[in-house]
């Protein structure tokens, strides 16, 4: 957990991306289309190459707090990959669309959602499951500032079959059986565990 001591949540977010992804090359992206300004003015996605924290490249929003903070508690979700592509900007931007949609569509830990569609050509992963931030450890996971905080979850692409089976079984089966196939969530056309 880092805390800076400021007031304005932006500038806070800012710093603990930054410090956290030291020694990585770090840019801001955004997808050009559809409608996530309305939800999210300002919404954007930082891209970190790889690097010492990790190997592949992460994708981490920046925004979502702000347009579903409550009590000064807001969400942020980091998607791994093993190569750069445009496409992780757009699903997490759709992510964060859907996120900041009715309070019905807010997400939170072991929650999934549609992709829609496969995460890239020839991937089965056609949902997005929130989970806790394993691959980067606990210092990624949470930032606070003065009278706030923001939490960052791994978006962790997953199969129909896993989304069912997490329904069927719960979260903790699914986690298992993952875990045993030590599945590498950065690869989109790793093989579903169900």
């Amino acid at each position: 957990m880092s805390h800076y001591d400021v007031d304005d949540p932006g500038e806070a977010f800012q710093a603990h991306v930054h410090a956290y992804f030291a020694g990585h090359k770090l840019t801001r992206q955004s997808w050009p289309l559809g409608p996530v300004e309305r939800r999210i003015p300002g919404f954007f996605v930082y891209a970190a190459g790889p690097g010492p924290r990790f190997s592949g490249w992460s994708y981490l929003t920046a925004g979502c707090w702000k347009a579903t903070a409550r009590r000064q508690h807001g969400l942020e979700f980091i998607l791994s990959a093993n190569a750069e592509d445009i496409r992780h900007v757009e699903v997490l931007t759709m992510l964060a669309y859907y996120h900041a949609g009715p309070q019905s569509q807010r997400l939170d830990l072991w929650h999934t959602a549609p992709i829609g569609e496969p995460w890239t050509p020839g991937s089965h992963c056609e949902f997005v499951l929130i989970d806790l931030p394993y691959a980067y450890g606990p210092e990624l996971e949470t930032c606070s500032w003065n009278n706030g905080h923001v939490r960052t979850l791994a978006a962790l692409p997953i199969t129909a079959a896993e989304q069912a089976l997490k329904i069927d079984q719960g979260i903790e089966q699914l986690e298992q059986r993952l875990e045993n196939a030590a599945a590498d969530f950065a690869n989109p056309l790793r093989p579903s565990v169900a």
